[in-house]
């Protein structure tokens, strides 16, 4: 049996079209395609400007820097966050003060607060499977300078007032085949303040035209950025639609189960009962893909840290992720629903 597949991006014809004029207009590399994209992901953020680049770890490296960061300083950062932060980190000399995970998975504030003691200069909000706070008032509160990584929650929105980048100095997102919006790869880095959008374009072209996101690429996450708003309708009917299914199953959803809460559907992931290698074998027996959710994450390494990161320590262990996209079939939205009904 064919395993349903468990990411496909979500490319047209006009998807296609938009690439391939580019590469007949002869304007391949970085250029005003790049400007196009970047001042479209910027005003979709709320933002002003910034810089589109080709590597999703290099925009976080610019980001620190913009913030003006040095060796030895420290920022906050939640467990759940991807490791291709600490790589960041290790280029960067900046030292990471761990933070437990709140119980929809973002990053803990009232953890975040008591670490203020450690003087961090900084805190890097990561928003996992489509999360976002009801509210960045208490995130503003805090007095730090805050980097809101939307990689996985752009178009995540909260009872219509709260948005995903509403809460960053810098809001940054990749856009690897597997995202919401998809350049085929690469990474942007906004902002609405004069002196860090400064810094930031200063970083960008230290490596221009080298690290400058290339037009090709740019030219499809115009389109992408174009027909948001209809996918995120369909990814979002298809994350209450799984919803209904895991109420029905023995497992906690991860994230908020708020009817005010409109998620982007980048992904679907509960934590099971059970081994989550069980759950995984059960799906794949009945043709359908599922992993691990956070196998990639800072808190990889802290699986048994239970009294450092004791909400963290389920969705690490024990949350499993299923495909989620707006090219499923029914028959494969269907075989989906079942393996979650039927998880324990």
């Amino acid at each position: 049996m064919a395993l349903i597949r468990f990411y496909k991006p979500a490319l047209y014809r006009k998807d296609m079209d938009a690439v391939l004029q580019t590469m007949v207009d002869e304007k391949i590399g970085p250029g005003e395609r790049k400007k196009e994209f970047l001042k479209a992901f910027a005003a979709y953020t709320g933002k002003k400007d910034g810089i589109a680049l080709r590597s999703y770890l290099d925009a976080i490296i610019a980001s620190l820097r913009a913030l003006g960061l040095e060796e030895g300083d420290s920022v906050l950062v939640s467990v759940l966050t991807p490791r291709i932060y600490l790589e960041a980190f290790r280029r960067t000399g900046v030292k990471p003060v761990l933070i437990d995970s709140d119980e929809a998975g973002l990053p803990s504030l009232e953890d975040a607060a008591e670490k203020l003691s450690e003087n961090p200069k900084a805190f890097i909000y990561y928003e996992p499977i489509c999360q976002i706070p009801e509210s960045f008032e208490m995130l503003k509160d805090l007095g730090l300078p805050v980097i809101e990584d939307v990689s996985q929650s752009i178009g995540s929105v909260y009872s219509d007032t709260t948005k995903a980048g509403m809460g960053g100095d810098i809001v940054i997102s990749e856009f690897e085949e597997n995202c919401v919006v998809s350049t085929g790869g690469g990474a942007a880095a906004v902002t609405s303040d004069e002196q860090i959008l400064e810094r930031l374009r200063k970083e960008g072209s230290a490596g221009s035209p080298y690290v400058d996101l290339p037009d090709m690429n740019a030219a499809l996450g115009i389109v992408q950025i174009s027909k948001i708003d209809t996918l995120l309708v369909r990814r979002n009917e298809l994350y209450r639609l799984f919803m209904q299914s895991q109420m029905r199953s023995g497992t906690k959803l991860f994230g908020s189960a708020s009817p005010s809460f409109s998620a982007n559907g980048y992904g679907f992931s509960v934590i099971v009962g059970s081994k989550p290698d069980e759950a995984i074998e059960f799906a794949q027996k009945h043709g359908v893909s599922s992993r691990r959710t956070f196998t990639q994450s800072i808190g990889a390494r802290y699986q048994d840290r239970f009294d450092r990161f004791p909400n963290a320590i389920a969705p690490l262990t024990r949350a499993i992720s299923f495909p989620l996209y707006p090219f499923l079939s029914k028959n494969e939205i269907e075989s989906i629903q079942r393996v979650i009904s039927h998880l324990g």
